[in-house]
């Protein structure tokens, strides 16, 4: 199980950053990644695979003014 934006989620292990994102409808170029209390470069998306127990924070930005 990990944990997103300080929700439980079951099911996500081995899924890679990049695969959890498009399949939850995350837009790539409005978004932040923290996995496990670190900043995650986006080009490390695809490559970086969820574990059992992983914590990760998705924040997205929105334009106003």
């Amino acid at each position: 199980m990990i944990t997103v934006n300080g929700k439980e989620v079951k099911g996500q292990e081995e899924q890679t950053v990049a695969d959890y994102l498009e399949e939850n409808g995350y837009r790539m170029n409005r978004i932040a990644v923290e996995l496990n209390g670190e900043i995650l470069p986006k080009y490390k998306y695809s490559e970086t695979r969820l574990k059992d127990g992983d914590s990760m924070e998705i924040v997205t930005f929105v334009g106003g003014g």
